[in-house]
């Protein structure tokens, strides 16, 4: 029997890991005054962290990994996080500026003391790795949950494959500046994913009807025991392959 104490502890977590940067750059530039800005940039995240619910799982250099028992806590997190920097950094050159890269994700993690490890983990950081300089990129199944039910809009990135991540991941950018986050609007609603709803009569003269969407070379998805033109867009269990 194993012994509770040498048990793995898991639990299910919104996760956000975010990054500097450049900052190796920022670093040889003026060590002293990056130091300085990381310090009061961290000051910042680290209120911003508690006062969204959230806690602060381990730190390394310029590197921050935090965890939330919500995911909306943990985008609106991500997402203040992001504004109030900008903020800060408004009216600095790119090059002088430091900017943090940020990934959120919900998925199991493992408990090791305070830290956390874990497929979770990883795949926030890989999405961290994929965002833009003070930007934020989400995973499919935190899109799910949270599309429609906060004011945000969404770039889709596709299926990504990250590093060491076993199954494709579905990424979406947050839309952070104003003019691209009014309205809000579900990526699906864009021209790119408009179908053209069209009919046609089999050799026996059953009318069928189909969609077309996106461009280039014919794939065609047949029906299947349960499907439907227009709902299919909005099940998860199908939403990743048409996306794509």
């Amino acid at each position: 029997m194993t012994n509770s104490k040498d048990r793995i502890q898991r639990k299910l977590a919104a996760i956000i890991a975010a990054d500097v940067a450049g900052y190796s750059r920022l670093m040889s530039t003026d060590k002293a005054g990056t130091m300085q800005t990381l310090s009061a940039y961290r000051r910042l995240m680290d209120d911003l962290i508690m006062q969204h619910g959230g806690r602060i799982a381990n730190t390394a250099g310029d590197s921050v990994l935090a965890e939330f028992a919500s995911i909306f806590d943990a985008v609106e997190c991500s997402v203040n996080v992001q504004m109030k920097l900008g903020e800060a950094a408004a009216g600095l050159t790119e090059d002088a500026a430091l900017r943090f890269r940020m990934g959120v994700h919900l998925g199991d993690v493992i408990i090791r003391g305070t830290d956390l490890l874990g497929d979770g983990v990883n795949i926030a950081a890989r999405l961290e790795g994929m965002a833009e300089p003070g930007g934020v990129c989400i995973s499919g199944i935190v899109f799910e949950q949270i599309e429609g039910k906060i004011d945000l809009s969404f770039r889709s990135l596709g299926i990504q494959s990250l590093k060491n991540i076993a199954r494709p991941i579905e990424v979406y950018a947050i839309e952070l500046n104003k003019e691209d986050r009014l309205p809000p609007v579900s990526i699906f609603s864009s021209v790119k994913f408009q179908q053209q709803i069209r009919y046609c009569r089999s050799d026996d003269g059953v009318r069928l009807a189909y969609a077309l969407a996106g461009s280039g070379p014919p794939l065609v998805k047949s029906a299947n025991w349960i499907n439907h033109l227009e709902l299919d867009w909005e099940l998860p269990v199908y939403r990743h392959m048409l996306a794509a």
